[in-house]
């Protein structure tokens, strides 16, 4: 399959200048540059909806929830419907795809996704919640011990499907970070428990956890990616019937935030410090580049965006890929977004 990338192009000419003077004939306006611009911090290169409503090898290539750069360069794309896709490193189309399971053969919600430098999949399911560690053709290695209180209840204070959504590799891999969608029954709407581990030889140990306040209770964390430096860049994302989505990125630092994994209840209590962010942009604030919407959006360019991944540096700005969850629904889009993104 051949990736069809959407451009956007100018629609309009400025009319020509009419002024005639004695110096001269009138000189036609050079046509109006288009704006990527999201934000002073964040441009939008292009769009794509190639991948939308398509199948490769017998599996539908939608419910993208996250993506992840692979040792040969090429990306993996993450399908909650228990499927890893490999896309080409060029055009992004697919090229292979591994099916995906639980101990017991079954389907898992798989939500994020981290690729580590020996090629293994570590890969998060948010009904248990869970980590299990993958072979490249899709074996199941081992899984990662999780903290009783960010287990599902009765077992623990989460709600299922709003545990473990982003899943990054920091430290240079020495250490794993999960984030949880949403908060844990007793602490205040809105504040999320990113846990870290730590590599131990072969195998991982529960590390620091740190709390981080999205802008409004609706909004979860969908993903998280780590920077060299030890910030990340963050995704906060809601949806309103009737409206549509809220996705935004932010920048943030949880150097210095307090270890939250020995708190029993985040309440926005005194001696507790959050993880501090920065909005990069507000995705609605990007050009929409003749993006359409089947369903009421602030921007037609938005849709459930999910899965973020740093793809490189070019002229001191990473290069973000952004890519929508369509949940197998014909009213939302498959959509990839390349941004621009100064730190």
């Amino acid at each position: 399959m051949q990736l069809r990338t959407v451009l956007a192009t100018t629609t309009a000419a400025l009319a020509a200048a009419t002024c005639l003077t004695a110096a001269g004939p009138a000189v036609a306006s050079a046509p109006a540059p288009v704006s990527h611009a999201c934000s002073p911090s964040v441009s939008l290169d292009r769009f794509s909806d190639a991948l939308d409503k398509t199948t490769y090898d017998g599996t539908f290539v939608g419910n993208l929830s996250a993506l992840a750069v692979d040792r040969d360069g090429s990306l993996a794309a993450l399908s909650d419907r228990s499927a890893l896709f490999g896309l080409d490193a060029r055009t992004l189309a697919p090229a292979s795809v591994v099916p995906l399971a639980d101990e017991k053969g079954a389907a898992l919600d798989s939500e994020g996704l981290a690729i580590d430098r020996d090629g293994t999949r570590l890969i998060t399911s948010e009904t248990g919640p869970s980590i299990r560690r993958y072979s490249a053709d899709g074996k199941i290695l081992d899984r990662l011990p999780v903290p009783a209180a960010l287990q599902v209840a009765p077992a623990g204070r989460a709600t299922s499907n709003q545990t473990f959504e982003g899943l990054t590799f920091m430290n240079g891999g020495r250490t794993l970070l999960a984030a949880m969608e949403y908060a844990l029954s007793g602490d205040t709407a809105g504040i999320v428990r990113f846990q870290t581990w730590q590599r131990h030889g072969k195998s991982w140990r529960p590390g620091a956890q740190y709390a981080y306040r999205t802008d409004a209770a609706f909004l979860g964390v969908p993903e998280v990616q780590a920077l060299p430096d030890g910030r990340l860049l963050v995704l906060e994302r809601g949806f309103t019937s009737g409206v549509g989505n809220t996705v935004r990125l932010y920048l943030a630092d949880p150097r210095h935030a307090t270890d939250t994994s020995g708190t029993e209840n985040l309440t926005g209590q005194s001696g507790v410090r959050l993880i501090r962010k920065t909005l990069l942009t507000d995705i609605a604030s990007c050009p929409t580049l003749g993006a359409t919407a089947k369903q009421p959006q602030p921007n037609p360019l938005l849709d459930n965006i999910e899965g973020m991944v740093v793809t490189g540096r070019d002229k001191g700005r990473l290069k973000v890929l952004l890519v929508s969850d369509d949940n197998q629904n014909a009213v939302q889009t498959t959509r990839l977004y390349y941004l621009r993104v100064r730190v």
